[in-house]
């Protein structure tokens, strides 16, 4: 059986290597506290991975199924974790950091079904079922960096909820086009509806009137979660405040792109060049001067 520190080994080698980095920069974590940071990153990123790596649009049910046994097989050994029973890297490398972090392993469980969905689930039929999703794929990443940092206080984690979530949208409504190639789309239904924006609109990339109103009916109910997150940029220490300001900041400012294109996400996907990102970084690391995002 692998040692912890094999373990932990094996969780970085995994996190470095992915062709998709844990979204809070080893910098930014306690040289102390990285390994922990790993370890969740290969959980999760394992897990992502059975949900859609290779994924297709039209797989057929066995396919499907065989996608949900690997996640079941993954929770099973989550829970051995749990209980200090793990005998795989991954999980002896989990069972050190649930154990030194406090982890609650509710939030991995969280992150599991959030999978599971992405297997099942590829339309939403209003806002509450698409937050019901963020709740299990954004909120708990967002609880287990402020566990990673220390932070245990239920009010942070309250305002990390609204911004994690705000975050998740603003990258569905960025990424609309992209989805939609994977049979996926996050705009409510009943929305849809309500604009007479259809699926054949989206497939056609139609950015007329009806689909800009939608769009940007998403993205002000987005910026409501954001502005009732920011508080969190000044509640937490200096350990920590560089990391949020800066995702509050990239996610606002992804709201702000969109609108600068004109809604036109079909066209030009709204990201933030080099240059953006530098800038930023600065605001991020000026003294907090943050107002609400308009």
């Amino acid at each position: 059986m692998p040692t912890i520190e094999e373990s932990f080994a094996f969780c970085e080698d995994l996190a470095r290597s992915h062709y998709e980095n844990f979204p809070v920069g080893s910098f930014l974590v306690p040289k102390e506290r990285r390994k922990y940071v790993w370890a969740i990153y290969a959980f999760a990123r394992t897990a992502d991975d059975f949900a859609d790596e290779g994924r297709r649009p039209g797989e057929s049910p066995a396919e499907l199924q065989k996608r949900l046994d690997l996640l079941d097989d993954w929770e099973f050994n989550l829970i051995k974790a749990s209980r200090g029973e793990a005998d795989r890297p991954a999980f002896i490398a989990l069972a050190e950091t649930l154990a030194r972090l406090e982890i609650p392993v509710q939030l991995l469980k969280d992150l599991l079904e959030a999978y599971r969905m992405d297997v099942r689930k590829n339309r939403y039929k209003d806002f509450e079922e698409v937050f019901h999703y963020c709740r299990h794929s954004a909120n708990p990443v967002g609880r287990l960096v402020l566990r990673t940092f220390g932070y245990k206080d239920e009010k942070l984690h309250g305002l990390s909820d609204r911004i994690c979530t705000a975050l998740q949208l603003a990258n569905f409504w960025q990424d609309v086009a992209v989805d939609l190639a994977k049979d996926r789309v996050y705009l409510p239904q009943d929305e849809m509806r309500k604009f007479r924006v259809t699926e054949g609109d989206l497939h056609a990339k139609i950015c007329n009137r009806a689909f800009q109103m939608l769009l940007q009916t998403c993205c002000e109910r987005t910026k409501v979660l954001f502005n009732a997150g920011l508080p969190l940029c000044s509640l937490v220490g200096s350990d920590l405040r560089v990391e949020m300001k800066l995702t509050w900041l990239g996610g606002t400012g992804i709201l702000k792109k969109i609108a600068a294109g004109g809604y036109d996400v079909f066209r030009r996907r709204p990201v933030h060049g080099t240059f953006a990102k530098a800038l930023l970084l600065g605001r991020a690391l000026l003294p907090l001067d943050l107002s609400p995002a308009r």
